[in-house]
């Protein structure tokens, strides 16, 4: 099968034909541009993407990835980077490969389509050219024949004429002839210029044109097959891929496979556990005993001899409150617990003989003051540390003892790693002065002294500050009880009671006292046993500011716990105003402080502090 003998006559086809080849080719190269642009721009989101869930560095988020399930996902965003990145290769390798080969390949074949049908169109304009001169050559002996008879009868005509001279035929006579010869050489003529054209077509349809059309079939082929090559490419370059993706994806199965929960669980226990030992169990309180029951700072605060010890499960005595004042916990505990009285009806205090006296109420027992105290909301203001400006101390004294132990730990790890790096810097200095000495030319030794002089005090700095908190950690390891597996020491319920715990500190003062409070004086004394356990902790600790002044309208003797006595004008300082139950905090003195009704007070606050 040769396009040169079959479709010898179908020239302008053909040329249609090897166009569209042409064009579905460079269609087959925008596609394949257009998915390259497609795997860079689904590349470039997976990296987005990747990069959008990626810990931020120092930040809380980077602490999260300790787990083995965020370090699952981690590593999940980082396969998810490499397969982005074979995306990209797949571009890459598309457009090298195919889409910049075929291209130069298209204008190769434009170049050679050009050249085959500019040669065809050559040898047809020749064909046409010997056509026109043989219908040139065929009218000219036409013409001569029809001009050489009618001469001939012209002659014939005047010969028979008698009335004709003899020179008029001669002369017809002469002119037959001439027009005889003229279309024998036209006839000549016209036979060669037909012979030479029956050769030229032959060799027209039958050397030119074939080898022409064949020209043009090799040329289609090889487009043909170079388009089903480029194809396999396409499918070779997604291949050649697949077991790098296949790589992580599997990555992505091994960091699932790698979660460990019971190694979470274990990481939650180490991040938050405080070190405290879990609340004992509280003692029955005997009511039957018909005793009189009233609390008073001196009730408090007497001698424990002979009075039973509470105690809290052998080692835990005094650890119920973390981080909670003596004064804090007996405020608490006796504060008033009923509506403030009303003023006096007259407006002397005279007309009330010895002053207004709080209404009795029963008693409530003092493990209902326990629960009030641990359920009772958390008040972040009587953080020593918050209300001294928010800074936290330096010795990470406000953490639970296992946490400050940790942090502690991990602040002397760093700064034996900046006395290592200090070190390395020195012996650094210490041999390039030596290296300026045995070669004054590379150096002056004496310009290093200042930086050697300097990354020695910095090393002597460091270790001063590493002993420091290496103090502090002795000194929390010595307080921790020895360390074990117990599950009692790692209740989750007590570390969420330490957490309220610490964040109330016993002082809920938006809950104003209410009225007052009595309990047996043995269990008084134990209160007091407990809250000085806890004393130390808070000794300079600042007493809460005035917010401003005020004046005692009548006199009031304050004989419930909590309270305190004012003489009918007497100005004192304000520390707390009244939140709605009827009572305002004031204070006398450094040490004198109590709650006397609102009503019987003339308060005048201070601007700066009121709207603080």
């Amino acid at each position: 099968m040769s396009w040169g003998t079959e479709l010898w006559d179908q020239f302008d086809n053909l040329e249609k034909h090897t166009q569209w080849g042409i064009d579905i080719l460079e269609k087959y190269i925008k596609f394949v541009k257009e998915r390259t642009e497609i795997e860079l721009s689904y590349a470039k989101q997976l990296r987005n993407l990747s990069k959008k869930y990626q810990p931020k560095k120092n930040s809380k988020e980077e602490e999260e990835y300790k787990y083995t399930a965020c370090k699952a996902f981690l590593s999940t965003l980082n396969e998810m980077n490499d397969y982005a990145g074979q995306h990209e290769v797949i571009s890459e390798n598309m457009t090298s490969q195919i889409t910049v080969d075929l291209m130069r390949y298209v204008q190769e074949l434009k170049q050679e389509r050009k050249s085959n049908f500019h040669d065809g169109r050559k040898a047809q304009q020749h064909i046409e050219t010997c056509w026109k001169q043989l219908e040139s050559s065929k009218r000219r002996f036409e013409r001569d024949c029809k001009e050489a008879d009618r001469a001939q009868q012209y002659f014939e005509k005047m010969d028979a004429d008698i009335n004709v001279t003899k020179a008029d035929v001669e002369k017809a006579r002469q002119q037959a002839q001439l027009r005889h010869q003229m279309a024998e050489d036209s006839k000549a003529d016209y036979s060669s210029i037909l012979q030479r054209f029956n050769q030229e077509q032959w060799e027209y349809y039958h050397t030119h044109i074939p080898n022409i059309f064949q020209k043009i079939q090799e040329m289609e082929e090889r487009r043909i097959v170079r388009i089903g090559e480029s194809m396999k490419t396409y499918a070779e370059v997604d291949r050649q891929v697949i077991p790098i993706i296949g790589k992580c994806l599997d990555g992505i199965v091994k960091a699932a496979e790698s979660i460990d929960q019971k190694n979470d669980s274990q990481l939650v226990v180490e991040a938050y556990k405080s070190g405290f030992e879990p609340p004992g169990d509280i003692e029955f309180e005997d009511y039957t005993q018909p005793m009189k029951r009233t609390v008073s700072e001196n009730s408090l605060s007497s001698s424990k001899e002979g009075k039973p010890e509470l105690k809290f499960g052998g080692k835990s005595r005094g650890k119920l409150w973390p981080f909670i004042k003596k004064n804090k916990l007996m405020s608490l505990l006796t504060s008033p617990h009923q509506p403030p009285p009303p003023p006096p009806a007259s407006a002397s205090p005279s007309a009330v003989p010895n002053g207004p006296q709080s209404p009795k109420q029963q008693k409530e027992p003092l493990s209902h003051r326990f629960n009030e105290f641990m359920t009772s909301k958390p008040k972040i203001h009587c953080f020593r540390s918050l209300k001294r400006g928010g800074a936290t101390p330096e010795d990470f004294s406000n953490l639970p003892p296992e946490q400050r132990r940790k942090k502690l730990q991990q602040k002397v790890d760093d700064l034996n790693k900046e006395i290592q790096k200090e070190m390395d810097q020195r012996d650094a200095i210490t041999k390039m002065k030596d290296v300026y000495l045995k070669n004054p030319q590379m150096g002056d030794p004496a310009s290093l002294d200042h930086k050697l002089a300097e990354a020695t005090q910095n090393i002597e700095k460091l270790r001063l500050e590493t002993q420091k908190f290496e103090a502090w950690l002795a000194e929390v390891e010595g307080r921790l009880p020895a360390r074990s597996e117990q599950a009692r020491r790692q209740s989750g319920m007590y570390e969420a009671q330490t957490h309220q715990t610490v964040t109330n500190c016993a002082q809920d003062r938006e809950s104003s006292p209410d009225g007052s409070y009595t309990e047996e004086q043995s269990q008084e004394s134990e209160l007091k046993v407990l809250a000085t356990d806890f004393d130390d902790e808070f000794d300079d600790e600042e007493p809460l500011p005035a917010i401003g002044t005020c004046k005692a309208l009548y006199t009031f003797e304050g004989q419930n716990e909590g309270t305190i006595s004012v003489v009918e004008g007497e100005m004192l300082s304000v520390i707390e105003e009244d939140k709605g139950d009827g009572w305002t905090r004031i204070r006398r003195s450094e040490d004198e402080e109590g709650y006397v009704p609102t009503s019987y007070v003339e308060v005048y606050l201070d601007k700066n502090a009121k709207g603080s």
